[in-house]
């Protein structure tokens, strides 16, 4: 280890801290990902400057590692974010104890449940957000460039989704750390679960668009009843318009539902059951 200078000087984190805190954990994020303790790794590179800053007796600076490497695994920016920020606070709170010779209140075991209470709820909601729901708007938005070949449709989604992802981590960072422990009611705050659960309902409208404008299927059946020929696929467009790619998008639900996300497995049983009903004449 480096060389700390043992003099108790007390230093205050700043945004400038937090925000670095924030960026080397965005940028680090699975790279020193390991099986024992998963991302703490990255977290605790993340806070390593904050640390040092903080700590200058080596002891209670090995220490603040050992806290920050313990097992730890959420989801890039609102769980990293929030717990990012909140570390960086607490940290500063139990760094101010020591140096002032109080009581500290700010325990290893107190940090350690703080996060594990986080990580898990944060990750939900950033993935369901992030992964399940903005990164398809992008998307949606780019497919009709991608179908005229151009390469913004390649781009712009990953561009758009690695700014929005981020600002919004370094937004959840810097409100932690402003709100120290009580950053919990920043998820709890009705402003943000509007934002969530408006996001959520206009993701199921874009999963719909999708599979509407993008999923080409139809059927090729025809029958006649007393001389007359009916075409199955205009008396469906009729009737319920749509039904054949929201059914093929369903049935890829419930396979997933229940045998997993095997996408591999789920392509081929689709591929399989769409050239039956083409040779039968259904499709």
């Amino acid at each position: 280890m480096t060389n700390v200078n043992n003099s108790n000087t007390q230093e205050i984190i700043n945004q400038k801290d937090v925000t670095k805190a924030y960026l080397r954990w965005h940028f680090a994020n699975e790279i020193p990902h390991s099986f024992d303790r998963y991302l703490a790794p990255s977290l605790l590179y993340a806070m390593m400057p904050v640390l040092r800053k903080l700590y200058k007796n080596d002891e209670d600076l090995k220490a603040a590692y050992k806290r920050q490497l313990l097992f730890f695994n959420t989801q890039l920016t609102w769980g990293g974010g929030v717990i990012t920020g909140l570390m960086s606070s607490m940290e500063q709170t139990r760094a101010q104890q020591i140096n002032n010779n109080e009581p500290v209140t700010m325990t290893d075991d107190l940090m350690y449940n703080t996060k594990a209470g986080l990580m898990g709820a944060l990750a939900g909601i950033g993935d369901a957000i992030d992964s399940g729901t903005v990164q398809y708007i992008f998307i949606a938005i780019a497919v009709p460039w991608a179908q005229q070949g151009s390469a913004m449709g390649a781009l712009f989604p990953f561009i758009c989704f690695a700014i929005y992802q981020l600002l919004v981590g370094l937004f959840f960072a810097k409100q932690s750390f402003k709100m120290g422990r009580n950053a919990t009611s920043l998820m709890a705050d009705s402003s943000i679960q509007n934002v969530i659960e408006f996001l959520s309902v206009l993701g199921l409208f874009m999963m719909g668009v999708l599979a509407g404008s993008y999923i080409k299927l139809s059927s090729s059946l025809t029958f006649t009843i007393s001389g007359k020929e009916f075409i199955f696929q205009e008396l469906l467009d009729k009737i319920l318009p749509g039904i054949i790619p929201l059914a093929t998008v369903m049935f890829v639900y419930w396979f997933y539902t229940k045998y997993g996300l095997n996408v591999m497995k789920a392509m081929l049983w689709l591929t399989g059951i769409l050239i039956v009903l083409a040779i039968t004449g259904i499709l």
